[in-house]
């Protein structure tokens, strides 16, 4: 099984342990991850606000490297914001002609022509219906026991793509969670906005929905993230919220390749979990017990 690889900017940056245990994974699980060459940004939010038609050719450009490197490989993209732009771009170039001869166009300077025919993937749906529970199960050496976790799916990789999940009832983690033998929390929150850029535009708003997504959480030992701005979000201002709201929302907040690889045994160094803002002392001892537990069933 193999896929071509878009790390995105954040993974190299503030969400580098995203990417590692996503590499990590992906091994363990047999699966190769083909880097895609000479990437660039996809354009991340400020694009779309700057020029239409850059925001269009920065993803495409990449998914033009992509059919130039193995046109019969799916893009795999871990960061929903990155997946969400790419996908925009996959869809749109299908439906509209024009625009596809207006961006190749632009791509002519370096040579590159993009078709279109290279699906855009998001990393939680070749775990869901790719790999699989089944298959995930299969590999787990630590299961996670006793630990209640709680699915966060947040908005661009549901919205406004529903591909492959429901996104006001989105259910593709938990079938993954429960092959780690994890239980799953059961919430409302899973879909909702965390803030997104609000943080830095206007916080007063950003802090309210994280707020409130943390304060859903009370009760689960974590909760699992497939975007680096929400995991950001979700992580960074819990002190501050938990001295507004008066109550302790503490919560160890994690992305779903690293739970994942905790459950397949991978070590903690290899999930970069060190780099993680927000894992409690309560998280780390479940893990333990868990180690444990499965040491003594040897």
């Amino acid at each position: 099984m193999q896929y071509l690889y878009y790390s995105g900017c954040s993974l190299e940056g503030t969400a580098q342990e995203y990417d590692a245990a996503t590499r990590s994974l992906m091994q363990a699980m047999g699966v190769e991850l083909i880097d895609i060459d000479d990437w660039t940004c996809c354009g991340a939010t400020a694009a779309d606000s700057t020029s239409r038609l850059l925001s269009l050719v920065l993803p495409a450009r990449n998914l033009a490297l992509a059919e130039q490197m193995n046109p019969g490989l799916d893009v795999l993209v871990p960061c929903s914001a990155c997946y969400l732009n790419l996908k925009k771009v996959e869809i749109k170039v299908n439906s509209d002609p024009a625009l596809l001869k207006e961006i190749n166009a632009v791509l002519a300077v370096e040579n590159l022509t993009l078709t279109g025919t290279t699906p855009v993937r998001h990393l939680l749906d070749v775990l869901a219906n790719d790999i699989g529970p089944r298959r995930l199960a299969r590999k787990v050496t630590r299961p996670l026991h006793g630990l209640s976790i709680a699915p966060y799916y947040g908005c661009q990789c549901l919205r406004p793509y529903p591909v492959f999940d429901d996104p006001e009832d989105p259910r593709s983690m938990e079938g993954l969670i429960r092959a780690a033998a994890a239980d799953v929390f059961e919430w409302s929150m899973g879909p909702k906005c965390c803030g997104a850029s609000q943080m830095n535009t206007h916080i007063e708003i950003g802090l309210e929905l994280s707020g409130a997504i943390l304060a859903g959480a009370r009760g689960a030992d974590a909760i699992a993230t497939v975007c680096p701005m929400c995991q950001m979000n979700l992580e960074a201002y819990q002190s501050k919220l938990s001295r507004q709201k008066g109550v302790p929302l503490q919560t160890t907040i994690v992305y779903l390749p690293q739970l994942l690889g905790l459950a397949l045994g991978l070590t903690q160094e290899s999930l970069k979990m060190n780099l993680n803002l927000a894992v409690t002392d309560g998280f780390q001892a479940k893990i333990g017990n868990c180690a444990t537990a499965n040491a003594a069933a040897r």
